[in-house]
């Protein structure tokens, strides 16, 4: 038994989540002790990420605060985005990249010798065996990456060049590690990846299909399908409709915009239309009056004048998401949006658009919610809430409902009634 203490922090997407947990339950197989406690661990591994300008700042300023005393392993998006910066600005023993699954056990043996580890290279084209030992962070919750890499070249993404083209797993794959997480007590199952909405198509298979594959496996669980791009939902909509009607599946959509104006939407390379994003939203809510609808809103991209970003605000107004994820617009190191010199929009004026669209963001999110007080039914608790003595479940659109109780509620299905409103959550009481 090795007794090196190691300790496995991640941010970022559920996906980066999901690499950190194989990073953890390989080494913990490997026989290293595993410590939450950053002070008692001789080995510190940050699994960074690095979508956004402010991201890669906090990931940079936490690193350097890791002790000297401390082997300090880089892994994640960060390393393969900006690694000249890291090298500049930090200190580190190792940097990996993203989704490094078991090889990580052959890096902390060779720092702990005194190596110091490059290991970037082959990260675009391969993917770690789905069923490698991992540690789930939340005993209810199984994360997921059904597929690594997209199909997309966003102007403004720089994950592409950390996470590649596309690379999905089997079926098979997929429902053996359903059933393997359901086993070990897992009941709310993340199907997560840069784009869901691609999955399979490099394989002969689609989303659709993954979903009625993974339904069809015995025992009462839930499924959350993760972000999926408007134009790879397209082609598939009827098929993915009819996917989500089984009880199994939340009744959840993340379909991020970025932008209400298509010339705003031609220049981020996205590819669909305004009038398409409403089509698909429309199908949706059609087909499940309650579906929950989060999505995306960059502000302060180049070329969108006054007159564009007015349409995103009108965007909003007229399809009312349940959750928009505002996001002042950072240009990201080798992206195409990096070298545009036209149409440049201030910081100031950034500023002050991110903040006009998170008002109404939130005015919108809290009078969806107020839709749902008086509702009465199922949910089932997958965290613990921020408020000792809360939980927090989630019912059948994957609204989040905080109940106040102090028994142990972590992963029951509980009937309850929503006595409240709030922008970011409902309120619940317990129907016994």
């Amino acid at each position: 038994m090795n007794t090196l203490r190691i300790l496995v922090k991640s941010f970022g997407c559920s996906t980066n989540q999901a690499d950190g947990e194989v990073l953890a339950g390989c080494l913990r197989h490997a026989g290293f002790v595993m410590t939450e406690n950053p002070q008692t661990a001789d080995v510190v591994i940050y699994n960074c990420c690095a979508v956004k300008g402010p991201t890669e700042n906090r990931m940079i300023a936490i690193v350097k605060r890791a002790p000297l005393e401390k082997k300090v392993i880089v892994a994640g998006c960060l390393p393969a985005i900006n690694l000249e910066r890291l090298q500049r600005e930090t200190r580190f023993d190792s940097v990996v990249g993203p989704a490094f699954g078991d090889k990580i056990v052959e890096v902390v043996k060779r720092v702990c010798a005194g190596e110091k580890v490059v290991a970037l290279k082959n990260m675009l084209t391969t993917k770690p065996d789905l069923c490698l030992p991992h540690e789930r962070t939340n005993p209810v919750v199984s994360m997921i990456p059904v597929n690594y890499g997209c199909l997309g070249s966003c102007a403004y993404c720089c994950v592409q060049f950390a996470r590649g083209h596309l690379r999905s797993y089997s079926l098979t794959d997929v429902t053996k590690r359903v059933k393997t997480d359901f086993a070990a007590g897992a009941r709310e199952f993340w199907i997560t990846s840069q784009d869901a909405a691609c999955y399979g198509r490099d394989i002969g298979s689609n989303l659709a299909e993954l979903l009625k594959a993974v339904c069809k496996l015995p025992g009462d669980f839930r499924v959350r399908v993760g972000m999926m791009t408007p134009n790879n939902v397209a082609d598939i909509l009827s098929e993915l409709i009819q996917s989500l009607e089984n009880k199994k599946v939340f009744k959840f959509l993340h379909l991020p915009v970025q932008s209400g104006d298509d010339g705003v939407l031609a220049l981020m390379h996205r590819f669909y239309s305004v009038w398409q994003f409403k089509e698909i939203v429309s199908a949706f809510r059609n087909a499940f009056p309650d579906v929950t609808l989060a999505t995306d809103v960059i502000c302060g991209f180049p070329g969108e004048s006054e007159e564009a970003f007015g349409r995103t605000l009108q965007l909003i107004s007229d399809v009312e998401p349940d959750v928009v994820n505002v996001s002042k617009f950072f240009a990201r190191p080798g992206t195409v949006a990096a070298s545009i010199s036209d149409g440049l929009v201030g910081h100031s004026e950034i500023k002050r658009r991110t903040s006009e669209t998170a008002r109404l963001a939130r005015k919108t999110a809290f009078e969806r919610n107020q839709h749902w007080v008086g509702w009465t039914g199922e949910i089932i608790v997958d965290e613990k809430g921020k408020i000792p003595g809360s939980w927090v479940g989630r019912n059948f659109a994957y609204k989040p409902v905080v109940l106040r109780e102090n028994s142990e509620l972590m992963g029951k299905v509980l009937r309850a009634k929503v006595v409240g409103a709030f922008q970011t959550h409902l309120v619940g009481e317990i129907i016994v």
